[in-house]
């Protein structure tokens, strides 16, 4: 009897303290529950795709800052082209190819300045129609680009052709009603130090000095260290020899400069631009993405 009540009580004493361990535990999850962060996966991704969108916009912003000033950049380079008087331009200035060239570069500078203020715009209120449109409209800009290069690739000689025949009409028709490109060119033959396209011999079509009965050739050709006498930067002098150069070579060094400066602006633009479509794209899938994660979601 005795072993038994033992047994009895062992049991029950061992039932309490198993219910008050059990009793403990719960109440020390209770207080950790309860002081500890909890992890919410939804949440936790909503604030990495808001910083996302965060870092998306700013850098968006910025791109197109740069696109606004590359676009301010290709229009100045067109105005120069078409209003400068002072360089070989002028003398093709009669070409329409050329004008249509100037016009051209003129209005992709201009809409590219107005892309990027509607970038600017699709970014910072996050607007993604706006930046959907943004960037049909960069992929259109794009594709021009390679188009008109592969066209100006593939038209060298056909444009090399043409600016011998409106040189040589120059040179025919000095002093003529065009002013401008006849200074031009004299700025051309002076500062170069050349004389007619190939050589000396392309003014021997001018009509001034085959009706002359002195022997003329342009006084912008005149070395001004052999000048005597008077030197007159236009018009005709009396011959002296010049030993100066055509200035084909001259000119095509100087094209050939000034096309890398704009191939140059022009792939850079078209790195630019690729850029921004990337982000434009990125930017739409997050603002899609946080506006997803803001909708309630129900069990």
């Amino acid at each position: 009897m005795l072993c038994g009540d033992l047994g009895v009580k062992g049991g029950l004493y061992l039932t309490h303290e198993t219910r008050g361990s059990s009793a403990h535990r719960t109440r020390t999850a209770l207080r950790t529950h309860r002081f500890s962060p909890q992890f919410n996966p939804t949440k936790t991704s909503s604030i990495m795709g808001q910083g996302c969108l965060k870092v998306t916009k700013y850098f968006l912003f910025l791109f197109n800052l740069i696109f606004f000033l590359c676009g301010g950049v290709i229009m100045g380079f067109g105005l120069w082209l078409l209003l400068d008087n002072q360089s070989f331009i002028v003398v093709l200035s009669n070409s329409t190819a050329v004008k249509a060239a100037c016009y051209i570069l003129i209005g992709v500078g201009a809409f590219s300045m107005l892309m990027g203020f509607l970038g600017c715009l699709g970014a910072i209120y996050e607007i993604r129609c706006l930046l959907g449109l943004y960037f049909s409209c960069l992929l259109l800009i794009l594709l021009a680009q390679v188009a008109a290069g592969a066209l100006i690739f593939f038209q060298k000689d056909v444009l090399n052709e043409e600016m011998s025949k409106i040189v040589s009409k120059v040179l025919d028709d000095y002093p003529g009603s065009n002013s401008t490109t006849e200074q031009a060119w004299d700025f051309i033959q002076r500062n170069m130090e050349c004389c007619g396209w190939t050589g000396r011999q392309d003014w021997s079509g001018n009509q001034v000095i085959v009706n002359s009965s002195q022997l003329l050739f342009p006084c912008s050709c005149q070395n001004v260290s052999l000048a005597s006498g008077n030197f007159s930067d236009s018009g005709f002098c009396e011959a002296q020899t010049p030993d100066w150069p055509g200035c084909a070579a001259s000119v095509e060094s100087w094209l050939v400069t000034n096309i890398g400066v704009v191939l140059g602006v022009c792939l850079g633009v078209a790195l630019i631009e690729l850029l921004g479509m990337v982000l434009s794209i990125c930017m739409c899938k997050n603002i899609h993405t946080e506006e997803y994660t803001k909708v309630p979601k129900y069990q």
